[in-house]
């Protein structure tokens, strides 16, 4: 169940309470695709930092080690040791983006595995399926994610066979949640909007898709090509088509600017790969810029990444010095301790964006957080 609990302007400060804990939003998920953070975190690491949801992914799981046998393991939970909430994504981005050879049919998606070229068949009873023994928390619903550049007349045939699959995705998730041997069987189903960049079409599916009365609803195909003016562009002209009531997730966004921007305009549920990627390549998040650590400047700085973090890396006192030499010289925990910190900030990112819409101070809260993210520390 989501529970509006406050508003400031189009921003939303809300709470959703699942079979495996509450979500406070606006909420980032920290992206665990394989069932484990890049950087080397486990659970507890991510228990330590405060994270609310990790995000798995379907496709990938799929293909190793396969879901029925984290079904006959017990779920992924139990799998993965994680006891709050998981979100799995459909396979559907994967689908589209990864497989070079893949041809889309209404019943589905065959194409090859990218690890051992093996056929698969994906469709959306499939991938309920594949999430059901998964045991997630919530699934997401199987879509075709269409190039922010695609044609208008693909665009618009794709979002109608995507509204289609949703319907399909609805009723076998249904069918699944009944059957005794489910082990989640209330899992919860987000339907996916899509349109590319066209305005009437993201509208018109935002209309059909609310009309389902969802567990929640995202919006994807975003940051997939289009600038940032676009992106927001389309969610000012979307999310208020979608249901204030539920959950609003805008799928692989992204920079912490993105999220400043995005939360103004009515999203409270966030994922992207951005704070894992870049620690490990050495370019930290910080309240005022970003700390590209691998600098020679850092060669001697016996500070921490950022004074005052809470993280497990600046609360032990941790120097960049000491991590700058780790990143130069390779050494996994370099990258592990990039990862930690960023983590972290994101997390805390959006504690700190809840705090302030409790306090109905978001609009000077964001106004000050972007002046400061604006230069980079150290150049």
């Amino acid at each position: 169940m989501y529970e509006l609990l406050k508003q400031e302007n189009n921003a939303k400060r809300g709470r959703l309470t699942t079979v495996h804990g509450v979500i406070e939003t606006p909420v980032f998920m920290n992206v665990a695709t394989a069932a484990a953070i890049k950087g080397g975190l486990s659970s507890d690491d991510l228990h330590a930092i405060d994270t609310q949801v990790a995000l798995c992914n379907t496709y990938h799981l799929h293909v190793r080690p396969g879901d029925t046998l984290i079904h006959e393991l017990g779920g992924l939970h139990r799998f993965m040791q994680w006891d709050k909430p998981i979100l799995t994504d459909s396979g559907g981005f994967q689908v589209f983006s990864l497989a070079e050879l893949r041809k889309i049919k209404e019943e589905g998606v065959s194409f090859r595995s990218h690890v051992d070229g093996a056929k698969i068949f994906m469709g959306p009873e499939e991938s309920m399926r594949i999430q059901s023994h998964l045991a997630s928390t919530i699934a997401m619903a199987f879509d075709e994610c269409p190039s922010s550049r695609a044609d208008r007349d693909y665009v618009r045939r794709s979002v109608d066979r995507t509204t289609r699959w949703l319907h399909r995705c609805k009723d076998e998730m249904a069918r699944l949640n009944a059957l005794p041997d489910t082990i989640n069987q209330k899992q919860l189903l987000f339907g996916i909007n899509q349109g590319a960049i066209y305005d009437d079409i993201r509208i018109d599916h935002a209309r059909q898709i609310a009309e389902l009365d969802l567990d929640g609803y995202a919006v994807g195909g975003l940051a997939v090509g289009e600038t940032h003016e676009e992106m927001y562009h389309i969610l000012d002209v979307t999310v208020p088509h979608l249901p204030k009531n539920k959950p609003t997730y805008l799928m692989g966004v992204g920079t912490p600017e993105n999220i400043l921007e995005a939360v103004d305009r009515g999203v409270d549920f966030f994922d992207c790969v951005y704070p894992s990627r870049n620690g490990r390549h050495g370019n930290l998040y910080t309240k005022n810029g970003t700390v590209h650590i691998k600098k020679a400047c850092y060669e001697k700085d016996e500070r921490p990444i950022e004074e005052g973090c809470g993280c497990p890396v600046c609360s032990k006192g941790y120097s960049r010095a000491y991590i700058r030499h780790l990143m130069k010289a390779n050494e996994t925990l370099g990258l592990r301790f990039c990862v930690m910190h960023n983590l972290y900030y994101y997390n805390h990112l959006m504690q700190d964006i809840c705090d302030a819409l409790d306090a109905g101070e978001y609009a000077s809260f964001k106004k000050n957080a972007l002046e400061r993210m604006q230069t980079p520390e150290g150049e």
